[in-house]
């Protein structure tokens, strides 16, 4: 998946601005990133990722 793909799969699975912790886990594996590289698109997209138990970002 390119860079562009996974910034609109990332939009796409947003909600008002946020982005679920599990659905952030499935797009990192779908796209075969690391979750840091999934968590700093968030962030460029002003995007937050939400219900995070873990502390993967």
């Amino acid at each position: 998946m390119t860079r562009e793909q996974m910034i609109q799969s990332i939009r796409n699975a947003a909600v008002n601005g946020r982005l679920s912790c599990e659905k952030a886990h499935d797009l990192a594996r779908d796209a075969g990133m690391s979750l840091g590289e999934v968590g700093a698109l968030c962030n460029e997209l002003k995007i937050k990722i939400s219900a995070c138990q873990l502390g993967c970002f």
